[in-house]
């Protein structure tokens, strides 16, 4: 049996990830493609319980290696128990967010050395790579009105790196940009300030070109 293929969708708050994550997944299926749709943090029981604990901010605290340290055992656990299985059954991970996230969130602009990342993406993410990392480009002045509305609309209190200054989310931006432009193999960077249907074909035509029909 064939492999599965691994997309992950990054980028800023608001940018439309879940939204264009679930879209991609309802293509793919009425393709006949075999999809599993899963987010990070979270995946399994132990991934979901460490995401309530980072997005509350009850691990701000602990600084952002701390925080880093705890996306890794969560990721650890989200790639053992469920990414890796699917792939081996040849069904194809769409995942919100990965390490990419990790990266831009707690290592530029939050400081964690890249020699520190570099060692825990070899401990435990090895050879599980994304086929296709697909990154949404949204100026953060939209995006966070997005994510505030959303949260709004939801009756939920915006989380942890929602509240954080503009300036953080401006060098977020370029770092998920600069992840792009050293890794264009595997990244492709989708203009999204687009209507949701507009921004999805984009994408699919970027799955196509990159993974095949």
């Amino acid at each position: 049996m064939a492999r599965g293929r691994f997309i992950t969708l990054e980028g800023g708050e608001g940018a439309g990830k879940s939204t264009q994550a679930k879209l991609l997944c309802d293509r793919l299926d009425k393709e006949g493609v075999r999809t599993l749709l899963t987010r990070e943090p979270g995946g399994t029981p132990r991934a979901e319980a460490i995401r309530d604990i980072l997005l509350s901010g009850k691990a701000k605290p602990l600084g952002p290696m701390g925080e880093a340290l705890l996306f890794y055992v969560a990721r650890d656990s989200h790639l053992e128990l469920t990414i890796r299985p699917a792939l081996k059954r040849g069904v194809w991970v769409i995942c919100d967010r990965f390490h990419d996230s990790t990266r831009a969130y707690q290592g530029a602009a939050g400081g964690v050395p890249v020699s520190a990342l570099d060692a825990l993406e070899r401990i435990i993410i090895g050879d599980t790579q994304p086929d296709l990392t697909l990154i949404l480009d949204l100026p953060p002045e939209e995006g966070l009105i997005r994510a505030k509305a959303r949260a709004e609309s939801a009756g939920q209190a915006v989380d942890r790196f929602e509240e954080m200054s503009l300036r953080f989310h401006r060098n977020l931006r370029d770092e998920f940009l600069d992840i792009a432009g050293t890794a264009p193999e595997r990244c492709v960077v989708i203009d999204a300030p687009g209507k949701p249907d507009d921004v999805a074909y984009t994408i699919w035509k970027a799955v196509v070109e990159r993974l095949g029909s």
